[in-house]
């Protein structure tokens, strides 16, 4: 309902009330006055009532007005929209009607380029055709010189062969003679040939016999050695001392405003280069960084990541959490880096339960072998049994951000915290982060405050 009409009604009814309502039965008992004359009385009451009726009556005009005017005005804005309606009709039709002749010009204009086309072609075609008929006559009018050339000396050859006829007459006799006795000797060669033919067969069939062999042999050969390769386990020794040969060290840094000045962080942390065959990353946990998920978050300012190797240095652009666990960060690196750094990039592990037992190393805290196991509650990760350490080396226990290899030299995973190892099979992010000096608009807290409530809905032994 329109409101302007709704307020008239209300306004109606409202006068309505004030004028049917007896107002002397709701008023209090008032002290008894000395007795007024009754035509005063009368006459006093009868002009309030009129004075009454004469605003309400007013009241109902004004709203009766204005009630007129505002359904001319809506009169009005129905006609101004319908002609809009018919305008806006008529510019569609217009547009269609231009469309449809843009088509016409355009498959006309088509028709005419193919047309242009042809003819280019016919006219290039009865050009080559003149100059193929020209080479033709010119090539028949050299071969009738060189015939008639050629029969001239055929006619001196002739009287020249008359002559030799005569003297070859005897020497065909003697020829006759000598190829009967030329039969004889090829009958004999002959023989000679197929039994020759035969043993050669013979030996081309040993022969690719024992090349395919020799192939079959070098294919078996080839396989056996790349399936030695792959299970042939690297020592824990060699693989800390590629590690300690290959990390690089990261630098992380954070500036927001704080209460009394700026808050500056900054940690390093070794890591190493990883790759799932399309893309290079440097893998770490979230406590390896300046952020973490058991703090107040706030909204950094300035994010910045830096790879140190020896003098070269590259910077990181994007800090990725991983869908596989939250606190799991890796940091894309591109092939030029990886070149500047001089880094080697390990692979992830194609069949991570090969071997029973994997090698855990832990920075420059140390490195040993130990046994993990699945959980079937908890898929994606393997339990690490502290217990159960074949070698150690260092004096330290397995933590969160410990890398775990197999015992082939590829990255099982990262320990997620003192039991557990994420097993990694991909890197496909949740969320991510992009470093820079103006970092305010991504507003970090609200992206860790959402790893931290997924940190905290796993279950209690794996956070």
């Amino acid at each position: 309902m329109n409101k302007t009409l709704l307020l008239i009604i209300i306004d109606f009814l409202f006068l309505n009330l004030i004028a049917l309502t007896r107002w002397e039965k709701a008023e209090p008992s008032r002290p008894v006055q000395p007795p007024v004359p009754q035509l005063a009385a009368n006459a006093a009451a009868a002009t309030k009532d009129q004075d009454l009726l004469d605003t309400m009556r007013q009241s109902l005009a004004d709203e009766q007005a204005n009630r007129e005017q505002l359904e001319q005005k809506l009169a009005q804005t129905d006609s101004t929209l319908s002609q809009r309606e018919q305008g806006l009709s008529q510019l569609q039709t217009e547009k269609a009607q231009l469309a449809a002749s843009l088509s016409d010009t355009q498959r006309n204009a088509q028709e005419l380029s193919q047309a242009a086309q042809a003819a280019r072609e016919e006219s290039s075609l009865t050009k080559e055709q003149l100059a193929q008929l020209q080479r033709e006559l010119d090539e028949k009018r050299a071969l009738a010189d060189r015939q008639q050339q050629a029969i001239a000396k055929l006619e001196a050859d002739q009287a020249n062969a008359r002559k030799q006829i005569e003297g070859l007459t005897m020497a065909v006799v003697v020829g006759e003679a000598d190829k009967q006795h030329l039969q004889e000797e090829a009958k004999q060669l002959q023989g000679q040939v197929a039994v020759e033919r035969a043993d050669r067969l013979k030996v081309q069939e040993s022969t690719q016999q024992l090349a395919a062999g020799v192939g079959e042999l070098a294919e078996n050969s080839g396989a056996l050695t790349k399936e030695i390769r792959e299970n042939r386990p690297i020592n824990a020794n060699v693989l800390y001392n590629d590690f300690l040969a290959d990390r690089i060290q990261t630098t992380f840094s954070a500036t927001r405003k704080g209460l009394f000045g700026d808050v500056n962080r900054a940690k390093d942390t070794p890591t190493v280069f990883i790759t799932d065959g399309k893309a290079v990353f440097a893998l770490l946990h979230i406590d390896d960084t300046v952020f973490s998920t058991w703090e107040n978050n706030y909204d950094w300012e300035k994010i910045g990541v830096v790879f140190h190797r020896g003098d070269a240095q590259t910077a990181g652009g994007q800090l990725e959490f991983l869908n596989a666990d939250p606190r799991v960060v890796v940091v894309p690196v591109s092939a030029e880096q990886v070149a500047t750094l001089g880094a080697k990039v390990y692979p992830l592990a194609a069949d991570p339960l090969k071997f029973p037992d994997a090698v855990l190393i832990s920075g420059s805290k140390g490195y040993g072998e130990l046994s993990f196991r699945l959980d079937p509650a908890h898929t994606g990760y393997v339990r690490v049994d502290n217990g159960l350490f074949k070698r150690i080396f260092g004096d330290f226990a397995p933590s969160r951000g410990d890398l775990v290899f197999s015992h082939t030299g590829e990255l099982l995973g990262i320990m997620v915290n003192n039991d557990y190892c994420a097993l990694l099979r991909d890197f496909s992010p949740s969320v991510s982060i992009q470093t820079g000096s103006n970092t305010l608009d991504q507003h970090t807290s609200q992206v860790l405050d959402q790893l931290e409530g997924r940190v905290r809905a796993l279950p209690p032994d794996l956070q």
